[in-house]
């Protein structure tokens, strides 16, 4: 059974690049029939945000990202919390330190200080490692018994893994193939604080372990760490579960050049969280892309090809779509330009593909808002005709007000270009066009376009852009006709009239 985990810590808001990681971990988990989990890191204790974890999991919820286990959920590998699961790291730490691999560490900060002061006046990099640790004061160099001795008193320690020396450590990604580093390069990580702490390493190998995690899919900011984590399960003697690793690229700026950051979305006016962030501590509010407009499909199918792509042209795909056609060995080496223009082309497509009756309800609020009330048939005709236009929802009153109401005010702009000094003449004559003819489209059609502009050779454009600007206030719209048809004749007439009043009034 194929056993993936989205394991982010509850540090502030989840980042754009961290719904990435959870969606591929879901793709992969629902097409290969196995179990998706998620577990909250949070064993550094000094960097929880109250509200953060919450925040995750409805990010997640919006976004169709489904678990099957979990800190919202429960599940049988539980708690799946890690400040929950406390008590049992200690006895893995103390198993390392009895196996040989893992050593008592009683340096205080200021003496590690000075340690690095001294390395850094040699134009050196002081680096706590199989080359350095005999220095230090440690179970190594001070002996068991000495270490011992000073845990009793309640001197404070900390836990560190002990690399054997200058062995290469082989790490195979799904992604990138074989990683291989050697040992002298790598420091003596902290596993367990004097606190009753484990830090991150190893608390996620352990809990990794006893939740049978099969796929570790994650941010290629953790490649360094892999060396560690392989040898971790070497030490446990748990190499035959050791599940496979997959790194994956990072989402980079617009421009390419580094990671993306809030700071970019600020700059460039874009969100980077996927829903609205209310910083508890500096009551600083981040953009959403909820918030923002973005549908979660949108969203969705954006982030998936941020990184990855089926072999084919095809860029919209649902949900399950995207579950049939992912695959790890598909996913690029390389990292992905966010590109803003994209993100909004996918929320165009995706709105064009929500029903008539969706998109009325988007624009039923927005006239609640603006106090006005409506058939709700009306509306949803209205909706259906002009949801191509949209990008986001926020566009409807903007796009559609004039279906509603009667424009007040006139575009100077558009007005001196069409409205000529005679072109009250031509208003009162589609007046009576609309008073005469079937009101219906293609005898309007023929009794103004053909009879009446055509056969006095007028200019097309200045009368029914005119007429366009009497309706609407401006030369925006859908088919003039059309239009005029929704509105209706009786509301069109009233706005010519208006029109012919004003108009030449203010000429």
């Amino acid at each position: 059974m194929v056993r993936v985990r989205f394991a982010p810590s509850p540090t502030g808001p989840l980042h754009i690049g961290g719904v990435r990681t959870a969606l591929y971990n879901y793709l992969f988990a629902r097409q290969q029939g196995g179990k998706m989990i998620l577990r909250i890191e949070d064993t550094d204790q000094t960097r929880f945000v109250p509200g953060a974890e919450q925040y995750i999991i409805e990010a997640l919820d919006w976004l169709g990202i489904q678990f099957d286990e979990g800190v919202h959920i429960g599940g049988p590998y539980g708690p799946y919390r890690q400040s929950d699961r406390k008590p049992m790291y200690r006895q893995y730490a103390d198993q390392l330190i009895r196996d040989g691999w893992a050593y008592y560490a009683f340096d205080r900060p200021e003496a590690l200080e000075a340690k690095r002061k001294e390395y850094e006046a040699e134009k050196k990099t002081f680096q706590y490692d199989c080359n350095t640790r005999s220095q230090m004061e440690n179970s190594l160099s001070l002996g068991m018994e000495e270490a011992q001795r000073r845990i009793d008193a309640g001197d404070p320690y900390v836990v560190r893994f002990k690399f054997p020396e200058g062995i290469d450590i082989t790490v195979h990604d799904l992604i990138r193939g074989d990683v291989t580093m050697n040992s002298r390069l790598l420091d003596d990580k902290v596993l367990f604080k004097s606190d009753g702490m484990p830090t991150y390493h190893l608390a996620n190998i352990v809990d990794d372990h006893t939740m049978e995690i099969t796929h570790v899919i994650r941010g290629e900011e953790w490649l360094p760490s892999a060396p560690l984590h392989v040898m971790l399960y070497k030490a446990f003697g748990w190499e035959d579960t050791m599940p496979q690793f997959a790194h994956l690229p990072l989402l980079l700026k617009p421009e390419g050049n580094g990671k993306l950051s809030k700071r970019d979305g600020d700059r460039l006016g874009f969100p980077v969280f996927p829903l609205e962030w209310h910083d508890p501590k500096s009551g600083e509010i981040s953009s959403g892309y909820r918030e923002k407009g973005y549908l979660p499909q949108a969203v969705v199918n954006m982030l998936a090809l941020l990184g990855w792509n089926p072999g084919t042209e095809q860029e919209i795909m649902s949900m399950d779509e995207l579950i049939k056609l992912f695959n790890i060995e598909h996913i690029s080496k390389n990292g992905a330009k966010f590109n803003l223009d994209k993100a909004k082309w996918f929320n165009h497509e995706y709105f064009q593909k929500l029903g008539d009756e969706e998109v009325a309800s988007y624009l039923e609020a927005q006239l609640k808002e603006h106090g006005i009330s409506a058939e709700h048939d009306y509306v949803v005709k209205v909706a259906g005709m002009m949801k191509e236009r949209i990008t986001f929802p926020s566009e409807l009153w903007e796009t559609c007000c004039y279906f509603f109401q009667a424009p007040t005010e006139y575009n100077e702009k558009d007005v001196a270009k069409r409205w000529t000094p005679d072109m009250h003449i031509h208003m009162q004559k589609v007046i009576d066009i609309l008073n005469t003819v079937p009101f219906e489209h293609d005898a309007i059609h023929k009794a103004l376009l053909d009879d009446y502009i055509a056969a006095n050779g007028l200019n097309t454009g200045k009368v029914m852009n005119s007429l366009r600007i009497a309706v609407v206030g401006r030369t925006v719209g859908p088919d003039m006709i059309t239009l005029v048809l929704t509105i209706g004749k009786e509301e069109t007439i009233r706005r010519v009239e208006r029109a012919i009043e004003k108009i030449k009034i203010e000429k």
